[in-house]
């Protein structure tokens, strides 16, 4: 397995693991979910990157990071095939992406996820994020939110 930056060539691979993973765990995408995908090329243009974990020519797993601004850098879209789930690609695609974003001035890492999501919640707290309370999740599937201060 290789992890490699941002390549054109797999950007629909980004947006159809993404929408496989929301569709299969929440039923639908959102509006928010949306505005991501048709937005990536001017999010990597600001400094956004997304991290794929590849076997040939197949992406296993994909994640993003990008800047919010005031030094702090979501991590998000964060999803696997789910034929190749449980041999760590979304763990290292998570810690690239938390690296990524530190390299280029994060002083703080950010995560709105769902509760229900074990796997994804072992993943974030293994790396030293810690929950937050927010009043607004941002997505109708978001009910939990974590961070990291550099």
């Amino acid at each position: 397995m290789e992890l490699i930056s941002y390549d054109p060539k797999y950007r629909q691979n980004f947006i159809e693991l993404n929408t496989a993973w929301i569709k299969n765990n929440f039923g639908s995408l959102e509006e928010a979910d949306r505005k991501t995908f048709q937005g990536i090329d001017s999010e990597i243009a600001r400094g956004a990157m997304i991290f794929f974990a590849v076997e040939g020519d197949i992406v296993l797993a994909a994640c993003m990071t990008k800047p919010l601004g005031e030094g702090t850098w979501e991590i998000c879209k964060l999803a696997t095939d789910e034929r190749y789930r449980r041999q760590g690609a979304g763990s290292q695609l998570f810690k690239k992406c938390m690296d990524y974003a530190i390299a280029n001035g994060a002083l703080r890492l950010f995560i709105l996820s769902n509760s229900s999501l074990k796997p994804a919640l072992h993943i974030y707290q293994k790396y030293g994020f810690t929950e937050i309370k927010l009043d607004d999740y941002g997505y109708s599937r978001g009910d939990i939110a974590f961070e990291y201060i550099v």
